[in-house]
């Protein structure tokens, strides 16, 4: 393959996700990659990516799609994501894939051995691997900014879900088999607490279900990551911001946060400071984005890169259905 061209990758999927990274891939991550196509069961989605990106392959199978790239990336709903994967994996291709590896946690193991067994190029798109904000947070913990960690937060709350954007999606958003705030939200936050803190282990948690049939609209849970206490909570209707979120690590010199997904600040004399250079979320994604792509090119070819492992995925999947199981049990 001509690497001037960039990696060849297909997309499977084209709501949000699959749109953010196509954008992704014609904008600031174009020297890493190049889309060989898009494929979509719904005819409304292929016709919504003709009329804005007309030179864009539009594919009409999964198997055609897949046998014309290097990259497989997946971003259908949870459900579709095993059988995406494994066809990925059947014909020897790199893949790159939205979490969680599959709706239910047996199966996801199953796959993961599976592709660890046959040596697969595969990440999970967490895009805290590539956050510049998170890399300010490393580099306080590294040079005593904050001291010894004694305690983190985790914080996400939500005037309603599904999130404006996502109404579309509420069919499967908004339903307890594949949707939900903990597992779509929730799942990045205890990523980065993998990546930072430590693996953790789940102490007492409880979820609450108030309308019949649909997702979760309370959560709160106590981890222990690497030893350290982790406090989690999650509300839905007790905000006016559609979304809003913050990961705080409290350390023995002071404190430090990611800020709705992109804003890393540290306490200084009382108040909340931004770092330099510190971007919103809505400027901050397409750089992250791209900085992903990069790592994906650099796996699809076999180098080096720290994306989230499946290894990684898996163990944050089986936090999240810990935690949401725990819930339910503690109601009942």
């Amino acid at each position: 393959m001509d690497r001037s061209n960039g990696i060849g990758i297909g997309i499977i999927g084209y709501g949000i996700m699959g749109e953010r990274l196509l954008r992704a891939a014609l904008g600031p991550g174009a020297g890493s990659v190049r889309v060989c196509g898009v494929w979509d069961p719904s005819p409304a989605a292929m016709k919504r990516l003709a009329e804005a990106f007309p030179e864009i392959a539009r594919f009409e199978g999964v198997a055609p799609l897949i046998e014309g790239c290097a990259c497989v990336y997946v971003a259908s709903p949870p459900a579709a994501h095993l059988d995406h994967a494994r066809a990925a994996l059947g014909a020897g291709k790199a893949l790159f894939c939205e979490k969680p590896l599959a709706v239910d946690v047996e199966q996801a193991r199953a796959f993961v051995r599976d592709a660890e067994a046959a040596g697969m190029r595969a990440a999970v798109n967490f895009p805290f691997a590539s956050s510049l904000a998170v890399d300010q947070l490393e580099a306080w913990m590294a040079d005593g900014t904050l001291g010894p960690l004694q305690e983190a937060d985790i914080e996400v709350s939500f005037a309603a879900w599904p999130r404006p954007w996502q109404e579309d999606a509420a069919a499967w958003l908004d339903r307890r088999l594949q949707g939900g705030f903990t597992r779509e939200v929730l799942s990045h936050f205890l990523f980065l607490a993998g990546r930072l803190v430590g693996p953790a282990t789940l102490g007492p948690a409880s979820v609450r279900y108030p309308v019949d049939g649909a997702s979760e609209r309370a959560v709160a849970a106590e981890l222990t990551a690497g030893g350290v206490p982790v406090r989690v909570r999650g509300l839905v209707g007790e905000t006016d911001k559609a979304d809003t979120n913050a990961f705080t690590l409290h350390g023995a010199n002071g404190a430090i946060r990611l800020r709705d997904w992109s804003v890393a600040e540290r306490l200084v004399d009382g108040v909340w400071t931004e770092a330099e250079g510190a971007l919103p979320q809505e400027e901050a994604r397409p750089i992250t984005l791209a900085r992903q792509l990069g790592k994906v090119a650099a796996m699809t070819r076999g180098a080096p890169q720290d994306l989230a492992s499946l290894r990684e995925a898996l163990a944050v999947q089986e936090l999240v259905e810990e935690i949401l199981r725990a819930g339910e049990e503690a109601a009942a």
